[in-house]
């Protein structure tokens, strides 16, 4: 029997780094965005002795744990540490991880492979959880245990799924507005969205504290009620199909975003989105909390194959991508498809066998 986990990524349009303590709490944070069909997936083969084994398949590396032993934070795949501690895991188990983009990228990768690790785990252990109970308790081993600087979109976006408005007003303050968004405007939304890897990671954390530090500031503190405005703004353009405004708006937010924290941009990211823009896209910005990962640019259908050839000849690397309506999944695979068999198929005229 092997339980799998699996969670999607998400693009934000606007309101990043609202969702960001002590702003929510004092202000209230606003995020729209949406997950795409690029996943975290934990796989757990259950075992019937005390040990764990963790793979992580993107980073080649393996822990060994036993469930006799306290689990301690090594820097070692601690976020599996963490997820292993907080769903009391008491039986040997092989765990494997792997996603979809590398972390650091931007489409809150850390924060997904949570999701999707507690969601196997909860599968395994029979336990059933609404999603506001699993996004909190996500939000909780990483933001809490861990110590992980970060918001709350993330975990809410992994494990809804969807277009959402989310608001955001501390812990068990979030509200998640599932959008209903027309499909020819989400059909045409996509079409006119291009994703483009920078070619460099970030560490969100410090980058995020740099933004806390800058809070009190009143220009870094303008710039983010700003962002807080224009997703209102962006939701209201997206939900009408106003799609040209949306790209716009996108541009807007980028501009803001950036006072938020000298950390935010760095020359690569600024050639990339301004050679965009040159070569006719309307707006864009970076995802994710800054300093690298991928440049979502909105562009004109029209256009987009002179916007696309541009990023690529400045560095840019393009990636296949769509929208995801669904939030964190998990089931049950019987390993017995495994092994091989041999197949018989009869026919009209004779019985044919395949040997393997």
């Amino acid at each position: 029997m092997v339980i799998r986990g699996r969670a999607p990524l998400r693009v934000s349009f606007g309101g990043g780094g609202t969702d960001v303590e002590p702003f929510c709490l004092e202000q209230g944070g606003a995020i729209i965005g949406s997950t795409i069909n690029k996943y975290a997936y934990c796989s757990i083969i259950p075992r019937d002795d005390e040990h764990i084994t963790v793979h992580s398949l993107d980073f080649d590396m393996t822990v060994k744990y036993n469930t006799n032993e306290n689990y301690v934070y090594d820097g070692k795949l601690d976020l599996v540490t963490a997820a292993l501690k907080a769903m009391d895991i008491k039986q040997g188990c092989e765990v494997y991880l792997q996603c979809d983009a590398p972390a650091g990228s931007g489409l809150g990768t850390s924060s997904t492979v949570m999701v999707a690790l507690l969601t196997a785990m909860a599968r395994w252990k029979g336990i059933e959880m609404d999603n506001y109970a699993m996004a909190d308790l996500a939000y909780g081993v990483e933001r809490c245990d861990l110590k992980i600087a970060g918001g709350y979109q993330d975990q809410y976006a992994a494990t809804f799924g969807g277009f959402n408005f989310i608001e955001f007003h501390g812990r068990n303050n979030v509200v998640v507005n599932p959008l209903r968004i027309r499909r020819d405007i989400i059909n045409e939304l996509q079409y006119n969205l291009l994703l483009c890897y920078t070619g460099n990671i970030h560490v969100s954390a410090n980058i995020i504290r740099d933004q806390v530090n800058n809070y009190k500031k009143q220009d870094a503190f303008e710039a983010m009620c700003e962002v807080k405005a224009l997703s209102y703004a962006i939701k209201d353009e997206l939900l009408k199909g106003n799609l040209h405004n949306f790209g716009k708006l996108l541009d807007y937010g980028w501009e803001s975003k950036k006072r938020m924290s000298s950390k935010i941009s760095n020359p690569q990211i600024d050639t990339l989105y301004e050679e965009a823009k040159k070569a006719g896209a309307l707006g864009g910005k970076l995802l994710g909390a800054g300093g690298g990962g991928f440049l979502l640019v909105y562009c004109p259908y029209n256009v987009k194959h002179k916007v696309a050839a541009r990023l690529e000849q400045v560095g840019g690397q393009l990636m296949d991508w769509n929208f995801e309506l669904r939030g964190a999944q998990s089931w049950i695979c019987n390993d017995e498809r495994w092994q091989y068999q041999d197949v018989k198929v009869q026919m009209p005229d004779k019985e044919y066998q395949f040997n393997f």
